[in-house]
């Protein structure tokens, strides 16, 4: 039997299925543009801008009132929200670029108490090419479409398979460091390590338990949000590398190590020791 969603989660996975059906014909026009001169970066650029219009649209017909943090376009609706869609079009772009089927619709709703914290309350991470729709809301649990998430049981890190982002060109050099220096010590403890390009998916898959946990540093909110939830509620943990409980930031500053409650402390640890050696 199908799950009865709630009228946010409704919302959510109705723009994110919209988006999709362009965004998928965009995917499968990218492998002819490669032999183009102008290339197909700009085509992209101008999928991943549709795919935001698009989901703006659709989220703001269904909350007229909701502000908006979004990556292509920024914060939108005032300073003074008391709910915000935090939304990624297109995370895993240059997997989408070079035709690989690895990429995600990833957006989440925040809401900000009177005290002026906020929390997430629901996240969708939404992988087109293959129809997954992973999915969460706060005390209600996460979801693979219907099927009901835990991350996975092992206890040791000789048996665990980890996924992290590998810094590239913009990342910043203390970045640069310490993910060398946590990876030298994580690959011999471990039965690998993975980097498939796309955040959101990355969380996503811890909660569903191919992964056993993930790190990485420098992230943006919309790389994270959705995802961080969606593993909690599949039973994770979700912290900075200096064990302090992660919140979204919006700043460019979000370093999240996620996993099990065996081995998340673990990685931490590990994720803490490299931050450490690359501070000056």
């Amino acid at each position: 039997m199908a799950l009865r969603l709630s009228p946010h989660m409704t919302v959510m996975q109705n723009a994110a299925q919209k988006a999709s059906k362009r965004m998928l014909r965009d995917f499968n026009e990218v492998e002819q543009l490669q032999v183009s001169v102008k290339g197909p970066s700009d085509f992209v650029s101008q999928a991943d801008l549709r795919a935001e219009a698009t989901l703006r649209e659709e989220l703001t017909k269904a909350r007229p009132g909701y502000a908006f943090l979004m990556e292509e376009s920024g914060a939108s609706g005032g300073d003074n929200w008391t709910w915000r869609w935090v939304v990624d079009p297109l995370d895993g772009t240059t997997n989408f670029l070079h035709g690989i089927p690895h990429w995600s619709i990833s957006m989440a709703l925040q809401r900000r108490h009177p005290d002026g914290s906020a929390e997430i309350v629901a996240g969708v991470v939404y992988s087109p090419a293959v129809d997954e729709m992973f999915w969460a809301e706060k005390g209600v649990g996460a979801y693979l479409n219907d099927r009901r998430l835990r991350v996975s049981a092992r206890r040791e890190m000789k048996d665990a398979l980890f996924a992290t982002g590998i810094p590239f060109a913009a990342v910043a050099p203390r970045n640069r460091l310490a993910f060398a220096r946590t990876l030298g010590a994580l690959m011999p403890a471990t039965a690998g390590v993975r980097r498939f390009g796309s955040a959101a998916l990355d969380l996503a898959w811890v909660a569903a338990g191919r992964y056993d946990g993930y790190w990485e540093l420098g992230l943006k909110a919309w790389d994270v949000a959705a995802g961080l939830l969606i593993v909690r509620e599949a039973g994770g943990t979700v912290t900075d590398p200096a064990g302090a409980e992660f919140m979204v930031s919006d700043g460019p500053d979000n370093d999240v190590v996620a996993g099990n409650a065996h081995l998340q402390p673990k990685l931490r640890e590990l994720v803490a020791e490299g931050v450490a050696a690359a501070t000056p």
